[in-house]
């Protein structure tokens, strides 16, 4: 337990301390709210505590649409199938391939693009043309 010094030898500090920790105990939550608007009024004036709640309202409407947009999004991830379909141009590789040629090729081979006598240059440039459309 600790005990504050209250008299002529008691320090300032020592004083505050014991008001405000008295002070603090006492105040609940609807009375926290009174002094913030008390404080809204006294900084901002009659005049302009409507302006601030309505930007402040128009911010926290802003931060719920956005929440739940991103709610849907993941919604809209984690229960919609996977399509494949776009993915059509992959193929499958069996194996890591060693070289970029090697890659080339087999990109070239699931578009059904003959590679044989051809550099990589153009190749790439069939892949590209096949890709985009």
């Amino acid at each position: 337990m600790t005990y504050y010094k209250s008299g002529p030898g008691a320090s300032k500090g020592d004083m505050l301390t014991v008001f405000f920790s008295s002070f603090q105990m006492n105040i609940g939550g609807s009375e926290w709210i009174i002094i913030a608007l008390l404080a809204l009024f006294l900084l901002f004036g009659t005049k302009k505590v409507p302006q601030v709640s309505r930007t402040v309202g128009k911010a926290i409407g802003e931060y719920q649409k956005a929440q739940k947009l991103l709610h849907e999004e993941i919604e809209n991830v984690t229960t919609k199938p996977f399509d494949d379909s776009k993915m059509h141009f992959m193929g499958s590789i069996n194996r890591p391939v060693a070289t970029e040629r090697e890659k080339l090729e087999t990109i070239a081979r699931s578009l059904n693009i003959d590679c044989i006598g051809k550099s990589d240059d153009e190749i790439r440039s069939l892949i590209s043309r096949s890709i985009t459309g």
